[in-house]
């Protein structure tokens, strides 16, 4: 099924025959979204890609209860059930006790941020690392929200869309996790503890 004509409803009728054509077709559609989420949504101990494999098997052993209303896409009812996923994904590593560690390059990107000063080093790798474990300390909707919008580029017309949100919903959402992130960055850059 080629993108540009892809027609959810047919394919879903087809996947309930059990044509493994239309099932490849429907993860392909969808895996994007699913890993964009688990992305945004995951504990830090389990990799994406297990994630959203778990997500796609609970996909197909639920499609029989999914029921298409109008202005209700598919996306959104599978996107619900992928933060539903990751959220009993996170309670569960939340009884796990776990320690951020950050490299030395990392603890400097923190310090630099913290100060508002340059970047210490030209390297954006140690950066990518601090981002990952500042947005790990984030509730799920903020880590979405600021992994949609700032890292992704995508506008607050396309997260509305994705999430189901107002436009406005994202923007406060957005402003509230940038406000949480620097508190994150602030308490670590002060107190050097990046121990959760």
């Amino acid at each position: 099924m080629a993108d540009e004509s892809f027609d959810m409803a047919t394919c879903l009728a087809r996947v309930a025959q059990g044509d493994q054509a239309a099932a490849t077709a429907l993860v392909a559609r969808v895996h994007p979204l699913v890993l964009r989420l688990v992305s945004a949504h995951r504990p830090q101990r389990c990799p994406a890609d297990d994630l959203a494999q778990e997500v796609l098997i609970r996909m197909f052993s639920r499609l029989d209860r999914y029921q298409a209303r109008d202005g209700v896409p598919f996306e959104h009812w599978l996107g619900r059930m992928t933060v539903n996923h990751c959220r009993d994904a996170l309670r569960a590593e939340r009884r796990v006790p776990r320690t951020v560690a950050l490299s030395d390059a990392s603890a400097a990107w923190l310090a630099a941020l913290v100060r508002d000063d340059p970047p210490p080093v030209d390297d954006p790798a140690p950066a990518a690392k601090l981002v990952e474990a500042l947005l790990a300390e984030l509730p799920p909707p903020d880590r979405l929200v600021l992994t949609l919008l700032d890292l992704e580029g995508r506008s607050t017309s396309e997260i509305s869309a994705q999430t189901g949100w107002s436009r406005t919903l994202v923007k406060v959402r957005a402003f509230r996790a940038r406000r949480r992130l620097r508190a994150v960055a602030n308490r670590w850059g002060l107190t050097g503890d990046h121990d959760a």
